[in-house]
């Protein structure tokens, strides 16, 4: 996502704010005061003090396991030196212009691991302009100057009084706004980048009271699976319910709009899945995708022989031909990489339910911007009638942001034919969206390589083959105005190394194969071609594949220093040697996504019968600032395991344009038993803290095929790496 900082203004907060709390508004500013309570001051849009002195923190992101509700409750509490026992959170409404994303231009959601890097100075300012407030009720309450009090843990003290922050919460909303806020020191921060400081979602995630999407129940609700074609494109002709008539809690069954499938409703998610296996249907398949995967990725190589756009700027595919073939050595490796699925834990869900002549709609809602004008007008009524309450999502990866807001929508028209009175919850269940979901680009890569003879870089080619993911979306008129989609590109296009004659060119591929971001988005088959390009011409110039990379990052400046200095703590830690041993393999990549950089060395072992086993992970990176050091280990440890599995069995495969997996036994994660162990170690940093839900996922998959090179000379250029005939213990 592209990121261009700005701050909503006072008065656009005010008038937001008036619409939204109604009688309780007193005034309002990012830094100031919102509104009063008997019971519970507000002093801003995102801190809430109770009488009881609990601090709850207004969460505008959505919670799907990233750890944003620690990570912006630490952000307040740290500046209003508050207990973190006394921090409790909720989750924001949808309003986008008092909760909008600061990088999205004006949209409230979360992606491209912005949740903290675009609300770090945004929740510190809120929590100190409620400690400022508290302490002028305080100082006028005992009659002393503001510079007197002081607050620790929770705890407001001066002259030898002393007062918690729900005696003096009243009080301190009535006062005007502060004309300017001042945030700590880093030298004075008791809760930013405290180890182990406990998440505020872990309790109630385990012991069952946490609300997921998933268990959401009204009164009076029924429940609604779709049946989709068995194709891409392919559009509904006829149907038969009547053998579903007999499964019990059948209800009815109708077609939906432009014969996209049929609802089938019944008084249970069961029941209704029942009944969906009782019908059967006929389809059109004049439009629809029927090609199969080989066919599919054959027509995406032969695209990387006559390129559409020039993706890099300053890099003239021609120059970069001409170095290439002059070079006196050329590496030339074209990679293959398969459609993806998102496969979260929990499948996607939500509930309409009517209120008034609007509706509520419960989901684990990543971006609310997109999502309520979708429904607005699926439903023809003003978007302001539409509330969206946010519950925690178990997983997400990419796929609960889609323009045609996919699930929500289906909701809608299931809820509209039933009248707008009846409560209406629909449920993909995981075959839906293994099989008929939206997946990560199928991609062809071809690295054409020229060195000379002393094995310095003269010249890289660079092409890709990947269907767009913004175009033909409302995301095209911003991200692609000159036709380039910078999410195909990204991670290529932009990549740090000082790469003299360096050429990337793109093709749009063409396909009904719905494709969306995925986790860490086009960084992913990016860096694989380009880690495991770079890694085949450290070989071919008989030089060390860190030392080859450190010729790359020399320069003088902020992309090379971050990104050589993760590379050589990774060495360093992973006690890179480069010497060969019999039997083993390490492998190693670095990448820089979202702000992040990352290098993973990888260790693997020869297992005996062909097979490799994987000994160990390594991660070293450089994501700024780290709140919350726990959360950035764990997000880093998931990315590996997720990336592992990814790369080395996962795919979603066609025949005949039909989509041949269907559940976690044939798109198989990582197993816990198949985790080897991880070291993770984070770079000391001050500057703005950048992302880390996908940044730690790009380098995993090259650094792991680097391993295996070592270790027994075979170059995996298809993935996944079972297609390229490696097998693991």
């Amino acid at each position: 996502m592209t990121q261009g900082f700005r701050r909503p203004s006072r008065r656009t907060f005010l008038k937001a704010a008036a619409a939204s709390a109604a009688a309780l508004v007193v005034g309002v500013d990012s830094r100031g005061v919102l509104a009063t309570g008997s019971e519970s001051a507000v002093f801003n849009p995102f801190v809430k003090i109770a009488a009881d002195g609990t601090v709850t923190v207004v969460i505008k992101h959505f919670e799907m396991g990233q750890g944003v509700t620690t990570g912006l409750a630490t952000l307040v509490a740290e500046e209003l030196d508050a207990s973190w026992d006394q921090i409790a959170f909720e989750f924001a409404p949808a309003n986008d212009k008092v909760y909008a994303n600061l990088f999205f231009g004006g949209h409230q959601g979360v992606g491209s691991s912005t949740s903290i890097a675009n609300s770090f100075m945004q929740y510190r300012e809120a929590g100190a302009a409620a400690r400022q407030l508290l302490v002028k009720a305080a100082a006028q309450d005992w009659g002393v100057e503001d510079k007197d009090i002081t607050i620790a843990e929770g705890v407001i003290a001066a002259v030898g009084r002393t007062g918690r922050f729900g005696e003096f919460a009243a009080a301190a909303a009535s006062l005007p706004p502060p004309a300017a806020v001042t945030v700590k020191d880093a030298a004075h921060f008791r809760l930013i980048g405290r180890d182990r400081l406990p998440r505020k979602d872990s309790a109630a995630k385990t012991d069952g009271t946490a609300v997921f999407a998933l268990d959401k129940r009204v009164p009076g609700m029924v429940s609604a699976v779709i049946l989709r074609p068995p194709k891409f494109g392919a559009k509904l002709k006829t149907f038969d319910a009547g053998p579903a008539k007999a499964k019990g809690g059948f209800l009815q069954a109708f077609s939906l709009p432009e014969g996209k499938g049929v609802a089938v409703v019944a008084s249970s998610t069961w029941s209704a899945l029942e009944a969906r296996n009782a019908i059967t249907a006929e389809w059109d398949f004049s439009a629809a995708e029927t090609r199969s995967t080989k066919q599919l990725a054959d027509d995406h190589v032969s695209l990387l022989d006559q390129p559409q756009y020039q993706a890099r700027q300053n890099g003239d595919r021609a120059v970069a031909e001409a170095a290439v073939r002059s070079a006196a050595k050329v590496v030339d490796a074209v990679f293959r990489l398969p459609y993806l699925a998102h496969a979260p834990m929990e499948p996607l869900n939500c509930v309409i339910e009517p209120k008034g002549d609007g509706i509520i709609l419960h989901d684990g809602c990543q971006w609310p911007s997109l999502v309520k004008p979708v429904l607005a007008a699926a439903l023809a009524i003003d978007p302001e009638k539409i509330e969206i309450r946010t519950l925690f999502a178990g997983g997400s990866f990419g796929r609960r942001v889609t323009t045609e807001a996919d699930y929500q929508l289906e909701a809608a028209l299931v809820f509209d034919r039933l009248g707008r009175k009846t409560p209406v919850k629909l449920v993909w269940s995981r075959e839906d969206d293994i099989t008929g979901g939206f997946y990560r680009p199928m991609a062809a890569h071809r690295v054409r390589i020229g060195l000379t003879a002393d094995g310095t870089v003269m010249g890289w080619d660079h092409r890709l083959a990947v269907k767009s993911i913004v175009k033909g979306t409302v995301f095209e008129a911003p991200f692609a105005p000159n036709g380039i989609d910078p999410i195909s590109v990204q991670g290529a296009a932009d990549v740090p190394y000082a790469i003299p004659a360096f050429s990337v060119s793109l093709s749009d591929a063409a396909s009904k194969v719905p494709v969306l971001w995925w986790r860490s988005e086009g960084h992913t088959h990016n860096a694989y071609a380009i880690e495991v390009a770079m890694d085949m011409a450290a070989a071919a110039a008989g030089i060390d594949p860190v030392l080859f990379r450190n010729k790359l990052l020399a320069q003088d400046s902020d992309d090379h220093r971050r990104m050589k200095a993760v590379l050589t703590l990774a060495a360093e830690k992973a006690g890179w040697s480069g010497k060969p041993v019999a039997g083993k393999g390490r492998g190693i990549a670095v990448h820089k996504s979202f702000g992040t950089y990352v290098a993973h060395v990888v260790d693997v072992a020869d297992a005996g019968s062909g097979k490799v086993r994987i000994e160990r992970v390594l991660c070293a990176l450089d994501c700024g600032l780290v709140l919350n050091p726990d959360v950035v280990r764990a997000q880093m440890e998931g990315c590996i395991g997720f990336a592992l599995g990814t790369v080395m069995r996962n795919a979603v495969t066609l025949a005949e344009g039909t989509v041949e997996q269907s559940n976690l036994h044939d798109y198989e994660p990582l197993r816990m038993a198949e985790m080897p162990p991880v070291e993770i170690h984070i770079m000391p940093s001050s500057l703005a803290p950048t992302g880390v839900g996908e940044p730690g996922v790009p380098s995993v998959g090259p650094a792991l095929a680097n391993a295996i090179f070592a270790l027994d000379g075979r170059r995996v250029l298809e993935l996944p790496m079972t297609a390229s005939g490696i097998a693991f213990a």
